[in-house]
């Protein structure tokens, strides 16, 4: 791939100020520029970023609705109404189900979960869905990571007799449901001070809210925490603020005591015994959250995370595993059927948006076949597939572009669409999808930026080998976990050199281990380089090259550095 690489120097002023806050605080002016760069300028936000407290969690009444909402749950208690909790069949729904059910149920027993199919009822609340709440007896729905759209949907719920709770974090449209109480801090009149948790989330400050209501200690929440760690890694919501105490304590939790329904999926993803951080979520343990409700339905996933016994819990996982393996032959399959149809479209080579259809696509998996041509292409991707007569997909965006707001300038044209800046689901008739492509691709060709359609690196720090230390690496160590808006650092050096004892390794010969040293001292740093052997000719001609790296432990020898290599390029005075 041709990375274009993004570096500014900093500036005379942000040098001093880095220097003045590593005196602060004992660590590199390398380290300290990076916390510069996150907005982080003084000793003691240094301490509250490396050492995230629970403590330092948000009052949940701040959220619009929550005494009603608390309220509301008491009340429903108190008269031993049956309550049903009802999410969405993607991670960030199935983990706030399990939490708030696994919570509750700790004190009250009349209570039940439900999660609607994909492909019988669509996306959010459904009709179906409230019929049998009705029929179960069901006064109160606490519904999470979904709802807010649900308007017509909520108001029949009230008309017969069951009310409902939304905990959402997608953005509502101007007219809200007729629900109880509204938790979504994405509300137009929101006075919460954190606007990006995940669905997850919002169940968690709602069960927070009526612990502290109900003098229930915090410490009972805890145990929960893991399922928001999992959430927050797999919904890509911004790591910073409220969602980084959560996901740190989270991953805490996922590390050292996981819920049995975590620990078996970490037993059959090969994780067991190693420290598991958001990227392990990302591309292990998300997805095989994911694929139940991609498959077949999403409540085995639930079942799943709520599972007290380890050895039913493997069980299950294992079988959900196998679903996985199903979605990513189909995911695969439709992937290379969706690139020879963008190979073939002659009209879509020079436009800045892919909008693709194919009635034979699986529904379930059109959101990863999306998200694949969007890293593939940088561009944003549409991908649409028919159920019940109706075209049905799901969007996805390149960094910096708001893929919710192009959706929602066709709204006309739409019959339904819902979603976050970065991934959107919709549905529209079959007719109208040439216009929509029209329209879609010319909205994003007037709002997108040239740069936001190229492969980019954002490099934050220019450095030397000799500054490359185990300090450094420990100390680096620090500013996880890692997501959108506190990324894995990107390093840059120039002018470096193969010791001599590169090579190409891998099965297909793929990938380079490489031995550098660079211009301005003699130490020697290991390297690897995925997917990048195409450069090993140039390197080990003894020509010098530049390089953009992680700085990571290796794997294999604990507390060695090693530098994972993202890109390769000669140097400018080589060329």
């Amino acid at each position: 791939m041709n990375f274009k690489w993004n570096y500014e120097p900093p500036t005379p002023e942000r040098q001093q100020a880095a220097k003045e806050l590593a005196d602060k605080i004992g660590m590199s002016p390398i380290l300290a520029d990076l916390l510069i760069q996150r907005g982080i300028k003084t000793e003691s936000a240094a301490k509250r970023f490396f050492r995230p407290m629970l403590s330092e969690l948000i009052d949940p009444f701040l959220m619009n609705d929550m005494d009603v909402a608390v309220d509301r749950l008491n009340d429903a208690m108190g008269r031993k109404e049956r309550i049903m909790v009802y999410g969405d069949y993607d991670v960030d729904g199935c983990t706030a189900v399990a939490l708030v059910y696994k919570f509750l149920q700790q004190f009250y027993s009349n209570i039940e979960y439900y999660i609607p199919d994909r492909y019988d009822e669509g996306y959010g609340v459904s009709k179906k869905g409230i019929d049998l709440a009705k029929a179960n007896d069901v006064k109160l729905i606490i519904v999470l990571d979904c709802g807010i759209k649900a308007v017509e949907e909520i108001a029949y719920a009230r008309s017969i007799g069951v009310d409902f709770i939304i905990c959402d974090h997608h953005v509502p449209d101007e007219v809200l449901p007729p629900a109880v109480a509204i938790l979504n801090p994405k509300r137009e009149d929101s006075t919460y001070p954190f606007k990006h948790l995940c669905g997850c989330g919002v169940g968690f400050k709602f069960m927070q809210a009526f612990a502290k209501n109900n003098g229930i200690p915090f410490s009972r929440l805890i145990p929960l925490l893991d399922f928001c760690a999992v959430s927050i890694a797999a919904d890509i919501v911004p790591v910073t603020g409220e969602n980084r105490i959560l996901a740190f304590h989270g991953l805490k939790q996922l590390n050292l005591n996981p819920s049995m329904g975590l620990k078996a999926i970490i037993e059959i993803c090969g994780l067991t015994g190693r420290e598991l951080t958001m990227s392990d979520i990302v591309f292990k343990i998300g997805p095989r959250i994911n694929a139940s409700g991609r498959m077949q339905n999403g409540k085995e996933a639930v079942d799943l995370l709520v599972e007290r016994d380890f050895t039913r819990a493997l069980a299950m996982a294992n079988h959900v595993n196998e679903y996985n393996e199903q979605r990513k032959d189909i995911d695969k399959q439709m992937t290379e059927e969706a690139n020879e149809i963008v190979a073939r479209l002659e009209s879509q080579q020079h436009m800045q948006s892919i909008v693709l259809y194919d009635e034979n696509w699986k529904k379930g998996v059109v959101g990863i076949v999306a998200s694949r041509l969007t890293e593939m292409y940088f561009r944003p991707t549409v991908v649409l597939t028919i159920i019940d007569g109706l075209a049905t997909g799901s969007a996805r965006s390149v960094a910096g572009f708001d893929v919710y707001d192009a959706i929602k300038s066709c709204r006309d044209l739409l019959l339904n669409f819902g979603g976050h800046t970065y991934a959107v689901g919709l549905s529209l008739r079959q007719e109208n999808i040439p216009e929509f492509r029209r329209r879609f691709q010319e909205y994003v060709s007037h709002h997108i930026l040239p740069e936001q359609t190229q492969a980019l690196l954002d490099i934050e720090e220019d450095v030397d080998f000799r500054d490359i230390t185990k300090k450094l690496l420990n100390d680096l160590k620090k500013f996880a976990p890692h997501g959108p808006e506190n990324p894995k650092p990107l390093f840059m050096t120039s002018n470096v050199y193969d010791y001599g004892t590169s090579k190409v390794v891998g099965r297909n010969q793929e990938h380079i281990k490489l031995e550098l040293v660079d211009s301005k001292s003699s130490n020697v740093m290991n390297g690897i380089a995925f997917g990048q052997s195409d450069a090993a000719r140039y390197i080990k001609s003894k020509r010098s090259f530049d390089i953009v790296y992680t700085i990571e432990e290796n794997a294999y020898k604990r507390g060695e550095v090693q530098l994972q290599i993202e890109d390769i390029s000669p140097s400018e005075t080589d060329n």
